[in-house]
């Protein structure tokens, strides 16, 4: 289990934004959330079977209503064909690629014969 401060703390962010993220990932069934002391959240899934495209689907809001029903029926489709391009990729590879450019950022990836 992972707290709201701690997740907030790790990506520099409002811990009120991370509990509001939660709230949308726990309607959506991708997180499972306990209070109290020991209390936070986790997965439901293993990363490797949830894309990022269900992420987006769980979190996204009305932000673009339209009434022309050709514009709506043409931007549902854009989103549609975004959320199976997303999940093409899943949690578990975007964490792989993150900590490889971390390490790399922070010199765990350079080869130290060649700084000799």
């Amino acid at each position: 289990m992972h707290t709201s401060a701690e997740i907030a703390d790790t990506l520099r962010e409002s811990a009120v934004m991370v509990r509001r993220c939660f709230l949308l990932l726990h309607k959506k069934g991708l997180i499972e959330q306990r209070k109290g002391p020991h209390g936070g959240a986790r997965l439901k899934l293993p990363p490797k079977q949830i894309g990022l495209g269900d992420v987006y689907v769980a979190t996204e809001v009305d932000w673009l209503m339209l009434d022309d029903p050709t514009i709506a029926g043409l931007m549902k489709r854009v989103r549609d064909e975004g959320v199976v391009a997303m999940n093409e990729t899943t949690l578990a590879q975007m964490l792989k690629r993150i900590r490889k450019k971390t390490a790399h950022k922070n010199g765990a990836g350079t080869d130290k014969r060649a700084a000799a």
